[in-house]
């Protein structure tokens, strides 16, 4: 049972306080936490002298939830990322002025996903239909009305249904369902240019406009490939567990069905070859880019960005392709775009050390950024879409794109 939910700022401030049982808590836990943020960066559950706490982190914002009472962490930790995500989703975002611009809003979402310190209502369609999501008009009537709730009146038409993720009977005159594959490569190539880390989060997204109660099945072709999947409430989990096959009455709407991971993939996409030399204060750089494995798709939006070290007092950096940015902070983004036919992008140039170095000894780690749509570099594909009952002109769409997590080049 949650006792108490903050929402921290970048600079410890607190933002938001949500009290969820009888017995409070005090606000002296956000300051005793902030004073050991930085040994508590990569632990989700701390305990404290009073409380156990659960954290995440989005964007710059700190979820902290606090309870003094035993409890499943995995049940607190998921929750917290469910109401990031349905923030994210109401305020088109999450960041700082977000939260504070609309923190009636929030309130009220947390007043309809938990109660008494125990998850409610979690899923953003029924939500939507409880609360309406901020726009200008909602916010001109409040002023002038001095309302400022959104609540509905009415109770949502799923909440009593047994499927309460769907609206009781909702009407098209255009049938639709389109699934999404979008996957985000985690890789790390040591000094040595050798493949330590190559992993696939993804996720299947699909946005589903259906008359009536569907039941759908989605099978993949190679399911084999998949790990550690996570699941929306909505699938049924005797037949994937039989025969590896989605069974699932659909959300109405934009939403999530399974993440999932593909683990030890052999090869990136890209290669990036950096060397750096650095004699009598002066550093000089060199850093290839291309493609290693051929995907069968155009690769997009390709970047190199690095932090350029504190000793380094001025840099001289060009490219034979894209452009080159160093801003204020020291950070130098390569924006390549494509990989041309003719030539190899290269970024090269000098860094100049600051007076007393002769040497670099601290290197940079490089960052890759990549897109590439039409498919998935994990290999999972999907072998069909069907629907127990079709409605009449039904359309069905798939689609897959693979973009770059957290692929960084170390020195």
């Amino acid at each position: 049972m949650l006792q108490c939910i903050f929402l921290l700022s970048d600079s410890g401030e607190v933002m938001l306080e949500k009290q969820l049982t009888g017995h409070r808590v005090d606000r002296s836990i956000c300051a005793w936490f902030w004073d050991q943020a930085d040994s508590f960066k990569s632990l989700p559950v701390i305990a404290s002298p009073t409380h156990y706490l659960f954290q995440i982190v989005r964007d710059g914002i700190t979820f902290l939830a606090c309870t003094q009472v035993e409890m499943p962490p995995l049940m607190a930790i998921e929750f917290l990322c469910r109401v990031a995500d349905v923030l994210s989703d109401y305020l088109g975002g999450l960041n700082e002025d977000l939260v504070k611009d609309n923190f009636i809003i929030v309130y009220e979402l947390l007043d309809e996903m938990i109660d008494n310190g125990f998850p409610l209502t979690t899923e953003p369609n029924i939500l939507r239909e409880m609360i309406a999501p901020p726009n200008l008009v909602s916010k001109m009537l409040s002023v002038v009305t001095g309302n400022a709730s959104n609540v509905s009146d009415t109770l949502p038409s799923g909440a009593g249904s047994c499927v309460p993720w769907r609206p009781t009977d909702p009407k098209y005159s255009s049938n639709e369902v389109y699934v999404d594959l979008v996957e985000e490569m985690d890789a790390i190539v040591n000094r040595d240019g050798e493949l330590v880390k190559c992993e696939i989060y993804g996720e299947v997204q699909m946005s589903s406009q259906l008359t009536g109660f569907p039941d759908l099945t989605l099978s993949f072709a190679n399911p084999s490939v998949l790990e550690d999947m996570r699941f929306h409430p909505c699938v049924r989990f005797r037949p994937w567990e039989s025969h590896q096959v989605l069974s699932f009455v659909p959300p109405d709407g934009q939403f999530k069905l399974m993440s999932y991971r593909v683990k030890k993939l052999k090869n990136t996409p890209l290669y990036v070859k950096p060397q750096i030399t650095s004699d009598s204060g002066t550093c000089r750089v060199s850093v290839l880019v291309g493609i290693r494995s051929d995907p069968g798709k155009t690769i997009e939006s390709i970047t190199l960005s690095f932090q350029l070290p504190h000793c380094v007092s001025s840099a001289d950096l060009s490219s034979n392709h894209g452009t080159v940015t160093i801003l204020s902070n020291k950070t130098c983004t390569w924006t390549i775009g494509r990989i041309p036919s003719d030539k190899t992008p290269c970024l090269s140039g000098t860094l100049a050390l600051e007076t007393g170095l002769e040497r670099l000894h601290v290197y940079p780690t490089f960052k890759v950024g990549f897109k590439i749509m039409g498919i998935a570099l994990s290999g999972l594909r999907i072998e069909k879409l069907d629907l127990k009952t079709i409605p009449p002109r039904l359309y069905k769409g798939f689609r897959a794109q693979t973009r770059a997590g957290e692929f960084d080049v170390r020195l």
